[in-house]
């Protein structure tokens, strides 16, 4: 069943004995990022600080932090359930007859029932701060990093409408902290929400804006899930649930928020108002320099009673996003296997903080095949980010760097085989020639064919016999006592 609110998540975690409640006074200002850091880097638990020094609010941290986490928040055994599912709605097709019409009937009521829900009321509002009531600095936002401009909420979800069609969008961007009403809001370039700016911007108009903080784990994985643009965040989000996600409309704009997060923060951004945002310690383990980004005013406070503030901590690898960013590779698999079906599997490593290397192994089937499948995923939604794109064939392991790195490095001619092209970039991508824009490398690690150019003998791997391996597992305990 999925989990009505951040509260019911919290109370699992503990259960299962993957969350650790820290009683010691501790302090938002880089204490709590170098504790998280330590725990992320060993794989450690959740984590719920109490006693926070500059506030009475607690705070909840690495929540999505492993493998195992991610799992739970998302109600399943393993990411294959989610991909199963999704295979199921994309291998739709029109029924033929009236037989096949009334088979279909459950997965039409499966489908109507996941749209958002709007609700009167949400405990989300329990208690509500009007202007001259509330001061943003008594929330326990973190400073992350030393160098960081000030302090910066890390983990909301960004309401927004686009102010032509309505079509909502939620995603996360930082938004730092500037005073008691107002925060920046970080809309990189190629982002839904920035292409709802640059709408408001053509027409003059302000843009409601609302943020909602601590809500059900599968509302925050919904946000960073990459999706049309034309796809609600919070109808994927009921489709994982299995159910509506409840939403309640604002009380100083008509943008609708979960109706169970913690804490939502109200207002609206001008467009034509930029100001200084940053520097951050990012999530590619570097600074990302200051630059100018839309301000957003905060117009209304709400939260529940007793608010749990949940943030989350970017830097050098692992860190929590990754385990986020693992979910969304495995869950989105199928979606790009029906695009490009001779996709066996990919892999995103960490080190590659997303977007600066992608393995994939294909099923080759003609010559240039890798170099066709290099250029279909540039040209693939947020892939078009990725600098490094390594393709070999169907049986390497492309989870296993090790195997990976000495198949590579065995297969490659450098000069014929790896390609380059200019395109977008991460707008994080410091070494990039300019901003947002950049060159990619592809290497093509297939086994080269004669139709290729290729009029040597491709050597074969030396393996063990099946017999062999088999012979020597019934051995193996009689050998070594394990």
């Amino acid at each position: 069943m999925p989990y009505e609110d951040l509260r019911e998540f919290i109370r699992d975690l503990e259960q299962a004995g993957e969350l650790k409640r820290i009683k010691t006074p501790v302090s938002c200002h880089l204490e709590i990022t170098e504790i998280t850091d330590r725990i992320s880097k060993v794989g450690g638990p959740a984590l719920l600080f109490e006693n926070v020094e500059e506030s009475p609010i607690p705070v909840l941290i690495n929540a999505l932090g492993s493998r195992r986490r991610m799992l739970m928040a998302l109600g399943v055994e393993s990411y294959a359930d989610i991909a199963g599912r999704l295979n199921e709605i994309l291998d739709f097709k029109s029924p033929q007859g009236i037989l096949e019409k009334v088979k279909l009937l459950p997965k039409f009521a499966e489908l109507g029932a996941v749209f958002p829900k709007r609700v009167k009321r949400g405990p989300c509002q329990e208690i509500v701060l009007q202007e001259g009531e509330f001061d943003l600095r008594r929330l326990p936002v973190l400073q992350c990093w030393p160098e960081d401009g000030g302090r910066f909420i890390t983990f909301p979800l960004v309401f927004t409408s686009h102010p032509v069609t309505g079509r909502r969008n939620v995603g996360m961007y930082r938004m730092q902290l500037y005073d008691a009403c107002t925060t920046g809001m970080h809309w990189q370039i190629h982002k839904h929400g920035a292409s709802h700016w640059r709408t408001a911007l053509e027409r003059g108009e302000r843009m409601p804006v609302a943020v909602a903080i601590g809500g059900d784990p599968i509302l925050t994985f919904a946000a960073i899930f990459p999706l049309p643009d034309d796809v609600d965040e919070m109808l994927l989000a009921g489709f994982l649930r299995g159910k509506p996600v409840p939403m309640v409309k604002c009380l100083t704009n008509d943008l609708e928020v979960p109706a169970t997060a913690e804490i939502v923060l109200e207002g609206y951004v001008d467009p034509q108002e930029l100001r200084t945002e940053g520097p951050f310690g990012d999530h590619t383990g570097f600074y990302t320099e200051a630059d100018n980004y839309p301000v957003f005013h905060v117009t209304c406070v709400t939260h529940r009673r007793s608010p749990i503030y949940q943030t989350t901590i970017v830097g050098r690898p692992p860190m929590e996003d990754c385990w986020m960013g693992e979910a969304v590779g495995e869950i989105a698999k199928p979606v790009l296997r029906r695009q490009f079906p001779e996709i066996v599997d990919m892999h995103l490593p960490f080190e590659g903080v997303f977007h600066n290397l992608a393995i994939v192994s294909i099923k080759k089937a003609y010559p240039g095949h890798a170099r066709k499948i290099m250029n279909a995923l540039w040209g693939t939604g947020q892939l078009m980010f990725t600098k490094v794109v390594i393709v070999v064939d169907d049986d390497v392991p492309v989870q296993d760097p090790s195997y990976v790195a000495w198949y590579v490095l065995n297969n490659i001619d450098p000069e014929r085989d790896i390609q380059f092209t200019l395109g977008p970039v991460d707008a994080l991508d410091h070494a990039s020639r300019l901003p947002a824009y950049g060159s990619k490398m592809g290497i093509d690690a297939t086994r080269k064919w004669p139709s290729e150019g290729f009029t040597r003998p491709w050597p074969r791997e030396n393996r063990m016999t099946a017999e062999i391996q088999r012979k020597v597992d019934e051995k193996w305990r009689t050998l070594f006592g394990k």
